[in-house]
């Protein structure tokens, strides 16, 4: 970890200002359907604690588009943080101002206040400098554990560094940056990356980079498809992205060139709605008929997938199979899960959606890591220089 990390400072008797990524699924009815990213922040703000610090937490939450939205309160989430730490967290009606200001003036040693919606402010997204002085006021040492929030330059996760000092990772963050960064510049080999999710278009850039490290490349979900179909292979009604067929033939031509292994799916649960009572059929040579749509990977593609699998000593996971949010559509899923799972090297798994579906299996204590980031996990990978780490102190 290039960059100076909370157990760095001496922290007792301060006010530290912690970005945290408390961006978590709600129901309808307004409670936490996964605290993963809640849980994932407890080393942080525990540590901390114990140390004698007092806490001010900042996150967002949703897409409330600069204004006041109720439905995008954090309340839920401090009901959550107070049960997981066992003891209390209380919600701020505002992120700044001066009822904030005297909440945070009155914190003791091993206090915790949670700031309401930071993007109930658009100044938030703007990077305004106003604002980041603002949150600013609100501590004495700024604490960045927002790993998923990383990617973004926006006031609290890059333009807070420059009005409050100093400016340190958190626990997370230093776990996150450690193992990232392990698989992208030296990874043990055979290092083998599966890949999924909707889009192609979502994945070019990491993919093109992994290109150089990976000894094999498996990909599933909708991407597939569109480099599927510039293989000839017939796709009927599946997802395929029109513009990023040049790219698809530029990637494949790439995995050539590099003697990579790249494999798609050639075995298909298709069907004719997304729908979870939609009837199925599985395909595999003949291709997917028009009017059906490939929704998951089928057991011998899974199989296919395994026996390279068994292979790695380092594997990077990110997108799910399928359509894994319905029964009919999940099994592909699942069954990588497992196979990634079984692996005796490092297993390093990102994105929300992954996430998501390993939550879905017993497998997450088998792996290696678990990263809280989507875009930020991708863009680290791709070798980007993200914001939010970019503006802590180097060591």
């Amino acid at each position: 970890m290039p960059k100076s990390t909370l157990r760095d400072l001496a922290i007792r008797g301060k006010r530290l200002f912690v970005r945290v990524d408390f961006n978590v699924p709600l129901s309808k009815t307004g409670e936490v359907t996964d605290d993963t990213r809640i849980r994932a922040v407890l080393p942080t703000l525990n540590y901390a604690l114990d140390e004698g610090a007092s806490l001010v937490l900042a996150s967002h939450l949703g897409r409330p588009r600069g204004k006041v939205d109720p439905a995008y309160s954090l309340q839920p989430v401090a009901a959550r943080l107070q049960a997981l730490l066992g003891k209390p967290v209380r919600l701020a009606s505002d992120c700044i101002g001066a009822d904030t200001e005297a909440l945070v003036r009155a914190l003791r040693p091993g206090a915790v206040l949670l700031l309401e919606n930071l993007r109930f402010h658009a100044a938030e997204e703007k990077n305004d400098a106003a604002f980041a002085q603002a949150l600013a006021r609100l501590g004495e040492v700024y604490v960045n554990d927002a790993f998923g929030a990383a990617h973004r330059a926006h006031a609290s996760t890059a333009g807070i560094a420059a009005y409050l000092q100093p400016a340190v990772a958190g626990l997370l963050m230093d776990a996150e940056v450690t193992h990232l960064s392990k698989s992208r510049r030296q990874p043990e080999q055979p290092l083998v990356a599966v890949l999924g999710g909707a889009k192609v278009s979502d994945k070019i850039p990491l993919i093109m980079n992994l290109l150089d490290k990976v000894s094999a490349l498996l990909i599933g979900g909708g991407m597939a498809y569109t480099l599927l179909q510039v293989q000839g292979y017939p796709v009927g009604d599946s997802l395929v992205e029109p513009d990023c067929l040049p790219m698809a033939r530029d990637i494949l031509a790439k995995a050539l060139d590099c003697r990579v292994q790249c494999f798609l799916p050639r075995d298909h649960v298709i069907a004719q709605e997304i729908k979870a009572d939609a009837p199925t059929r599985v395909v595999a040579d003949e291709g997917i008929p028009a009017g059906w749509k490939g929704l998951d990977i089928a057991m011998p593609t899974v199989q296919r997938f395994g026996a390279v699998l068994r292979t790695a000593r380092t594997v990077v996971w990110n997108g799910p199979m399928g359509v894994f949010e319905m029964p009919p559509f999940r099994q592909g899923t699942v069954e990588i899960a497992q196979a990634v799972a079984a692996c005796t090297g490092t297993t390093v798994v990102g994105g929300g959606d992954t996430i998501a579906a390993l939550a879905l299996t017993d497998c997450s204590q088998a792996m290696t890591h678990i990263s809280t980031g989507g875009g930020a996990s991708l863009e680290f990978l791709e070798g980007k220089t993200l914001p939010g780490i970019a503006c802590l102190n180097d060591r």
